[in-house]
């Protein structure tokens, strides 16, 4: 991982190379606790509202009391404002004591990442996954990802870049720490096909960014329930995520894939909107 450029611990600015927090941390000892990754974009958090949104509806469901959202949106604002690309991190724990109201937030900035110009993939049976059942946690970011870290350390062993997870279902879900979609081509229209909401799967702000990009590039959107078996007909396939961006997809498993026209566009119809947002001009198509 990078190194930080900048550390804040409960709004308090810490020199990144002795940033530290107690060995009792509940995030540190158990994983209760709750995170966001965001893009910094030219001094800016791309999407911020959007990410403490989620921030506050996953420490609700954790029972975690965050400070003041202007608080930690100040914080995140203030990492981000002097790096031209960077990787803003939000992550709050319950502290030492999860039942006594007190929190620790810590608020990182490290460099953006060139991402890997393509990916295989494959495929994990993820059984801790909700797979479209209900459950308290459901849609929380937490910081418990041992299980999704798991499924990539699985995946490196067989010589692939990261795993896509399977449900017990045998139904496609979502990347350990990303979404995926694949493009297919129906009666002459370009279709994105993507792993529905019902599934349980994170509500990705990057996803939601692609879906309103779509139309700019030519794509109409489905939300499928469906296994691997789908893929025999998909012409192309992608991941994204705050730190992939929208990445090609070479390998899920046996089935192979050439990067493709599709996916390009998607990407730069999502950049152009990024774009946009970040200055805060009026999206044309």
């Amino acid at each position: 991982m990078s190194s930080f450029t900048s550390v804040a611990i409960d709004g308090v600015q810490m020199d990144p190379a002795t940033a530290s927090i107690p060995v009792s941390d509940m995030g540190f000892m158990r994983g209760y606790g709750v995170f966001e990754v965001i893009r910094g974009i030219g001094g800016r958090c791309f999407r911020l509202s959007e990410h403490l949104d989620r921030l506050a509806k996953s420490a609700a469901m954790l029972g975690i009391n965050l400070p003041d959202r202007e608080h930690i949106g100040s914080w995140a604002a203030s990492a981000a404002a002097h790096e031209d690309a960077a990787i803003i991190r939000i992550l709050v724990s319950a502290g030492d004591d999860p039942f006594d109201g007190t929190v620790r937030v810590v608020v990182t900035a490290e460099p953006y990442p060139l991402p890997k110009p393509e990916l295989t993939l494959l495929p994990v049976v993820a059984p801790w996954h909700s797979d479209g059942e209900s459950w308290e946690l459901l849609g929380a970011k937490t910081l418990s990802y041992g299980n999704n870290f798991g499924a990539i350390r699985a995946a490196k062993l067989q010589g692939f870049t990261d795993a896509v997870l399977i449900g017990r279902s045998g139904r496609i879900l979502e990347g350990p720490t990303f979404t995926i979609g694949w493009v297919v081509e129906e009666d002459g229209r370009v279709v994105y096909e993507t792993p529905a909401m019902s599934l349980g799967i994170l509500d990705s702000i990057t996803r939601q960014l692609a879906f309103d990009s779509a139309g700019d590039a030519g794509l109409e959107i489905r939300e499928v329930e469906v296994g691997l078996d789908r893929l025999d007909d998909a012409l192309e396939f992608f991941a994204l995520s705050t730190l992939r961006d929208t990445l090609s997809v070479i390998a899920v498993g046996t089935r192979k894939f050439d990067p493709g026209p599709a996916t390009t566009a998607l990407r730069e119809a999502m950049q152009q909107r990024t774009r946009e947002e970040i200055a805060g001009t009026p999206h044309t198509r």
